[in-house]
């Protein structure tokens, strides 16, 4: 009914590339089943990051936990992470893994480029809530998953029911233009929606439907009294003129009236440059398609040890590696995989600690992965190191 892959599929190598199925069928016949080490590493970030956050781990290692003998190390899920520096390295022999290489970069790629964007806009946010409200923006059979790594990358909240499912809290969001061109009218849609809705979710009424967003915001206030949360500015682009002016034209009037409390709450078409613009005056935001329609990570897979022989393509260095990150600035630094020495971070004097931890090792999963909300939690506390 709909052109989805299902887990069956996925599992049985059928979203690959084909010519992984060409090499497979190439290696079995000459009996070159090799075993290799192969890292997965970013070259480049999109928009000129300088940094990113590490998601889509945990599906990884559900796709690689097929029973062969392969291992896996790397990054924790919410881990930030830089240019040139694996965040992962699989080992086993290659026709035990290859067939999956597509699916693993599919897994990590999309889910990286949501997890950053969220948590650039979380940054730029600062205490201001952030909400996911891109489902609409992807096919539905992802929307879990978009969910997910926004949350895990900053976001307060998200918008469906079974993406909110998924992290663990309730579904958030407000009213849709069609409630109240059916009802007719604004305020009598927030009415119906203060009489109807259980009392716990906020009473937030879009106020951009029909008339001016400052008489509106007025009316509802007037209308609703203490029982109205806030108010959502939705305006489309080409009515909107300078949203900012629009802002505090509205924040004036409910002001001078002693509508203080009242929350502005802006969505549409916004990005972490808008939020940075808008944050002295909105309350919290709703991002859409900026988050779910992310910059991909451009992550490879490549070999960089076959039978214990250092060797990698051009353009890669040969030799499984790991990253060191210096716990008191963040620092990070690139070694070989069996280097002993322990190092001493050049900027501040600080030991440097291993970021890789052991994932899959004889068969065997060993990596409790934690859930959605202490992710967000080890994201969060990694601001502190890192700026837009």
């Amino acid at each position: 009914m709909f052109y989805i892959a299902n887990e069956g599929q996925i599992k049985d190598g059928l979203v690959t590339d084909v010519y992984f199925n060409r090499s497979e069928k190439i290696l079995k016949r000459l009996g070159k089943d090799v075993y290799v080490k192969a890292e997965i590493f970013l070259k480049n970030f999109p928009n000129n990051y300088q940094w990113g956050v590490f998601a889509g781990v945990e599906e990884s290692i559900n796709l690689l936990k097929n029973g062969k003998n392969i291992s896996v190390k790397g990054m924790p899920e919410g881990t930030i992470f830089k240019e040139y520096e694996p965040v992962m390295l699989i080992e086993g022999k290659y026709l035990d893994f290859g067939v999956y290489e597509t699916s693993i970069l599919g897994f990590l790629c999309q889910s990286s480029g949501i997890a950053t964007k969220a948590a650039r806009c979380k940054l730029a946010a600062g205490d201001n809530p952030v909400y996911s409200f891109g489902a609409r923006r992807v096919h539905p059979a992802i929307t879990p998953m978009v969910e997910r790594c926004a949350y895990i990358g900053g976001a307060d909240g998200v918008s469906t029911v079974l993406g909110a499912e998924t992290i663990g809290k309730e579904p958030v969001g407000t009213m849709p233009h069609a409630l109240i061109l059916i009802i007719g009218d604004t305020v009598e849609a927030t009415k119906a929606f203060n009489e109807i809705i259980k009392p716990k979710v906020n009473r937030i009424s879009l106020i951009d439907t029909f008339n001016d967003e400052k008489f509106e915001a007025i009316r509802i206030s007037k209308a609703l009294g203490k029982d109205l949360f806030g108010i959502r500015l939705d305006t489309p682009g080409s009515r909107r003129g300078d949203f900012k002016k629009i802002l505090e034209e509205v924040r004036w009037e409910l002001d001078i009236r002693g509508f203080n409390d009242v929350k502005l709450v802006v969505s549409g078409g916004l990005d972490e440059e808008d939020i940075l613009d808008l944050n002295y005056i909105v309350d919290s935001y709703g991002i859409g398609t900026a988050i779910s329609g992310a910059r991909v990570m451009d992550f490879a897979l490549d070999i960089v040890e076959i039978e214990g022989e250092k060797v990698a393509k051009r353009g890669k260095m040969s030799g499984a590696k790991k990253v060191l990150r210096c716990q008191n600035c963040f620092n990070h630094k690139v070694v070989l995989e069996d280097d002993s020495n322990s190092y001493t971070c050049p900027n501040c004097g600080s030991k440097f600690g291993e970021l890789f931890v052991d994932m899959i090792k004889d068969k065997k999963v060993v990596y409790d992965f934690p859930e959605a909300e202490n992710i967000r939690e080890k994201v969060l506390q990694q601001f502190k190191y890192v700026e837009l």
